[in-house]
């Protein structure tokens, strides 16, 4: 009897030492400057540490992360593996901008994990169809990504593709768009996590028909698009 419950102890002892080491990592891993934030500080070129604060909400975390934030509004807010990714834009008569920020959720909550936006000045003399934003999958960091994202400025574009080549053979992925205002849409796609450049953007119109094209060999690239002659 006494035998079978030392046996009862110990194993209750063990279950309690392997709980409280996992949180002990948790804790380590994801607290502002913690592990999770040194491999971010590594990846972006820094020499010290970035302190990246934990929020209830995606949308804490963020403005936590991005003061600035307070001068953009959420405009979208999509749920993805991992955690949310927020569209949030700068009111702007003189330039197309979108801002693009991944949330990770996290045991203690919230915390930033990547983001990105652009601006780009708009042409009265030769308007553009639409423009994007395209940003890589990161190494080590966990990430829905590649994505490429933007605004769609022609009310024709009711179609957006992004075609990649992966083992020789050519996918076409169907990029989402949002209405996210009167008359007014963004787009987005998810690229799967091996697709590499070339990325071939096509905007078709509610009849199929293709009315804006270009090929991206940059990873990171951001551009418009005009519409075809």
């Amino acid at each position: 009897m006494q035998i079978q419950i030392k046996r009862r102890i110990g194993i209750c002892l063990a279950v309690f030492l392997s709980i409280s080491a996992l949180l002990t990592y948790v804790y380590l891993n994801d607290r502002p400057g913690g592990f999770s934030d040194q491999r971010m500080s590594k990846l972006l070129g820094m020499d010290e540490t970035i302190h990246i604060p934990i929020g209830k909400t995606p949308e804490s975390a963020i403005q936590k992360f991005r003061s600035e934030q307070a001068a953009s509004h959420i405009i979208h807010v999509e749920p993805v593996e991992g955690g949310m990714i927020l569209f949030t834009q700068r009111a702007s008569s003189e330039s197309s901008n979108l801002q693009m920020e991944y949330a990770r959720k996290r045991i203690l909550g919230w915390k930033w994990g990547w983001g990105g936006g652009y601006g780009i000045s708009k042409s009265s003399s030769n308007p553009s169809a639409m423009d994007y934003m395209s940003m890589p999958r990161l190494e080590h960091i966990e990430s829905p990504f590649p994505i490429i994202f933007g605004n769609v400025l022609n009310p024709a574009i009711k179609r957006i593709t992004v075609e990649t080549k992966e083992n020789g053979t050519q996918i076409s992925t169907e990029a989402k768009l949002v209405e996210v205002g009167a008359e007014r849409n963004i787009w987005f796609v998810l690229l799967p996590s091996t697709a590499s450049t070339p990325f071939n953007i096509k905007a078709l119109n509610e009849e199929g028909i293709l009315i804006a094209s270009k090929e991206i060999e940059d990873p990171n690239d951001i551009g418009s698009l005009l519409i075809e002659d």
